[in-house]
């Protein structure tokens, strides 16, 4: 056992819970990530368990430099089942070539297309040969059924090929159907998805026209840590590619892993929107990348043991971890967390932090709005409307009235009778929405 390291450790836990519980909270900026650790309140009920949140919130920093990414190894997944025939993969073959001439020479491009069977159409290479590239995306013609496993499980292939950390490593698919050829379902695609982010892999998901497995997509993506997206119309397929794009050349860090250790006394009760494992006292999350200019976070629900008043009480300490894009090298923040006991419910109303308070407001009403639309997939439309009228007062209540996401909600609840491919319409907005709230993902 290494003893010096031991007491080191010791030494940083203690100084960063002493900091902790007299500035109420310790956070901390690296060249490329800034570490935000809060409570919703700095201030809670004293003589009584109390339910608390904790957010640790991770900023990327933009390079100093603003014509400097990191280089890319991305594989494009084209889906050329029958339902692509026409517009929609003539669109889809424009959008590819359209970001594809974003590439750098020394970027990594692979090109796979599926229907049955699965075509690799430009195995992974270099970008600098745009013309071959090109010529071969236009090749492509609509085909039988639909491989969609095959086909990630194609592109991850390439991916490897040139498989670096020091590398942005995205699989972008594009599907407008049920995937009815090999594993098919949410389950066996989220296994994938996940297989994969310990690769370092993410995989988008964009979603075309109203027939395809918004479930399925949504797993695929958030096991990978990647973003989904739903296209309803081909013309719109440009700026969606052209959206992951301007996300895939902006990341500033990945391999990001989060620790979180609650102190005695304070229990780790679930997370809300990104999925997390627990164990005893501990947290771990992992963050496959962090982009420029964004704040992803992770929100704890913990239950606190009764305080007495004036006692301030150590909640946590978290440590972070991530590859710096820039210089290549592993780097390290650390951060901790304290409350104040009070019997005095305004004050830890004025000790709210109104970010935090947002990210909980948000994350609750996505998990009723999931809630609602669960319902009515089981025919419980009354139920999910009763659900979604609650969630509107919910975030009314809370100041959320002007927001898009309330908008949505509301047009939601006035549409839930609806059945059929209007319905279906309705329903994979509901999973963007969602999955945009739960993974702090951009529209």
């Amino acid at each position: 056992m290494n003893t010096t390291k031991t007491r080191r450790n010791l030494s940083v836990h203690g100084l960063l819970m002493l900091a902790a519980a007299l500035l109420g909270a310790v956070s901390a900026q690296g060249a490329q990530v800034g570490l935000d650790v809060a409570m919703g309140s700095d201030s809670v009920l004293a003589n009584a368990k109390q339910t608390a949140y904790l957010r640790v919130a991770m900023t990327g920093h933009e390079f100093r430099d603003t014509s400097a990414r990191v280089p890319v190894n991305v594989a494009i997944v084209l889906d050329k089942s029958g339902s692509m025939s026409g517009e929609k993969l003539a669109k889809a073959k424009d959008a590819a070539i359209m970001v594809i001439e974003r590439l750098r020479p020394d970027d990594i491009v692979s090109v796979v297309a599926y229907d049955s069977v699965v075509t690799v159409l430009v195995p992974a290479t270099k970008a600098s040969d745009q013309a071959g590239i090109f010529a071969a995306i236009r090749s492509v013609w609509a085909g039988n059924n639909t491989a969609l496993f095959a086909g990630v499980s194609k592109g991850a292939a390439e991916i490897r090929k040139f498989l670096e950390r020091g590398r942005v490593n995205r699989i972008i698919l594009l599907s407008d159907g049920l995937a009815n050829e090999g594993p098919s379902s949410p389950g066996e695609l989220a296994e994938l998805g996940a297989s994969l982010i310990k690769e370092g892999v993410s995989v988008t998901t964009i979603g075309l026209g109203l027939d395809y497995n918004e479930d399925l997509m949504a797993a695929l993506a958030r096991k990978s840590d990647g973003n989904h997206m739903f296209v309803e119309k081909p013309e719109d397929l440009a700026s969606a590619f052209g959206r992951e794009f301007g996300n895939v050349m902006s990341v500033v860090a990945g391999n990001v892993n989060v620790a979180v250790t609650c102190e005695p006394g304070v229990r780790p009760v679930r997370a809300l929107g990104r999925e997390v494992s627990v164990a005893g006292q501990n947290v771990h999350a992992v963050l496959n990348q962090l982009y420029g200019g964004q704040t992803k976070y992770i929100l704890l629900e913990v239950e606190l043991e009764p305080g007495t008043v004036g006692t301030r009480t150590p909640v946590a300490t978290v440590e972070l971890s991530y590859l710096d894009m820039a210089t290549k090298t592993t780097e390290s923040l650390r951060g901790a967390v304290a409350v104040t006991a009070t019997d005095s419910q305004a004050l830890v109303t004025a000790g709210e932090n109104r970010e935090v308070m947002e990210a909980i407001v948000y994350q609750i009403s996505a998990e009723r709005n999931e809630l609602a639309m669960r319902l009515r997939d089981e025919g419980k439309i009354e139920e999910g409307k009763r659900v979604l009228k609650e969630n509107l007062k919910y975030l009314e209540s809370n100041g959320a009235i002007d927001t898009s996401w309330y908008r949505d909600n509301g047009s939601v609840l006035l549409e839930m009778d609806q059945g059929g491919a209007e319905w279906g319409k309705i329903r994979k907005n509901m999973i963007k929405g969602q999955y945009q709230i739960k993974q702090q993902s951009a529209p």
